[in-house]
């Protein structure tokens, strides 16, 4: 019974302290879903880009690792994204799709310069465009994953508090004494008539 009450009040205290601030997976997919879109929009632009043309016009080289970077990691956020689709409440997968999105920023941004001043100021502007309208995704995103990090720590100390008072009272509770052993009968050494 007593294990019974134990468990009751870890459970009351719980949901007690569960922060109501977390977005629901249901209401977080659509968002998921939005990110994701936004940023495969980008692969149509970068399609269109030269960077090979630029370095004969005297452009760096580092533009066309940038672009090979930089298609790589949209594919790397679309497994991330997907991945965090799927299991939304693991805050590993939400950190992952998030910095891979702000790899692919900085990524893009650095690389609409190189678009403007070597191929088409346009497509450019059209570049950070398209990176900026994920923004608004990118910062819910950010605060769903402030919002995961502090119930996950929070349900973290109320599950490390039960296991200390649970510690306690164990501590507290004396020992038994472990029972005598019963003297072994002598056994008969020989046959008896």
């Amino acid at each position: 019974m007593r294990t019974l009450s134990s468990f009751v009040l870890f459970c009351s205290v719980a949901t007690a302290q569960a922060p109501p601030s977390v977005t629901p997976a249901w209401d977080l997919a659509p968002l998921i879903a939005a990110f994701s879109a936004q940023a495969q929009r980008v692969k149509p632009i970068l399609d269109q880009l030269t960077p090979q043309e630029w370095i004969r016009q005297g452009a760096p080289q580092t533009y066309a690792s940038q672009y090979q970077s930089a298609q790589q990691e949209i594919q790397y956020l679309g497994a991330a994204a997907k991945a965090f689709e799927s299991n939304p409440e693991k805050l590993t997968l939400a950190l992952d799709a998030y910095f891979r999105w702000t790899a692919v920023e900085a990524r893009l941004n650095t690389l609409a310069e190189g678009v403007r001043r070597y191929q088409n100021p346009a497509v450019g502007d059209l570049l950070v465009s398209v990176v900026a309208q994920n923004a608004e995704n990118r910062d819910k995103l950010r605060d769903y994953i402030t919002d995961l990090a502090a119930q996950k720590e929070q349900e973290f100390a109320v599950v490390d508090q039960e296991a200390q008072r649970c510690r306690g009272s164990l501590n507290r509770t004396p020992a038994r004494p472990a029972p005598a052993k019963k003297p072994a009968s002598p056994k008969p050494e020989g046959k008896q008539p």
